[in-house]
């Protein structure tokens, strides 16, 4: 069994999978509209400060949605040689753009680190900035520059049975889907073209 993902390797993934398979052959996307967004942020309380209660603005949610979009063409180019997501397969932004992406967006606020230490706790170093839907953008684009420049990167993997558009992080050699329902899937259907080739 592997290490646990660090906490950028999590957010980073969790980020690329508000893109999933909806179980009936298509995609679906957490993050089409302001409630969507403010409801992913509040599940992720790490991203902003007062994440319970956030509330989206447009500007906010076209810069996640973009930097999604960067972050999944570098989760691409980290699983090569093998296939990137179904999902990104024909959509991929090229890799220069999605690092210029992904990179203004770290910029995009200056935070400052904030020591916090509860009575009977070990301190804890908090990064805080003003500008929620700034910080939040430049929280995940620093999360994915992490975990991208860090060693769960290796064991990244696009799940590739039928349907799914997901990444995960491999947990141990003989790991080939994301989850046992998409294993069981791609059982399925081989079983099906064996039949189906054969009869």
């Amino acid at each position: 069994m592997q290490d646990a993902p660090t906490t950028d390797a999590r957010l980073a993934l969790d980020l690329a999978l508000t893109l999933r398979h909806d179980g009936h052959g298509g995609v679906a996307d957490d993050l089409t509209d302001l409630a969507g967004l403010a409801a992913w942020v509040r599940s992720h309380p790490q991203t902003a400060p007062d994440a319970d209660g956030f509330v989206a603005d447009e500007e906010t949610l076209t810069a996640v949605r973009e930097l999604r979009a960067a972050v999944r063409a570098l989760f691409a180019r980290a699983v090569r040689p093998g296939e990137p997501s179904p999902a990104d397969a024909a959509r991929l932004l090229p890799a220069p753009e999605a690092l210029r992406s992904l990179n203004t967006a770290a910029a995009r606020t200056p935070t400052v680190p904030v020591l916090h230490w509860d009575e009977g706790a070990e301190p804890v170093v908090r990064h805080q900035a003003a500008g929620t839907g700034e910080q939040l953008v430049a929280v995940l684009a620093r999360a994915a520059i992490g975990f991208l420049a860090g060693p769960d990167r290796r064991r990244l993997r696009a799940c590739h049975a039928p349907r799914c558009v997901r990444y995960f992080l491999k947990e141990h050699p003989r790991q080939e889907w994301c989850e046992p329902s998409c294993g069981n899937r791609a059982r399925v259907a081989r079983h099906h073209a064996r039949h189906h080739k054969g009869g």
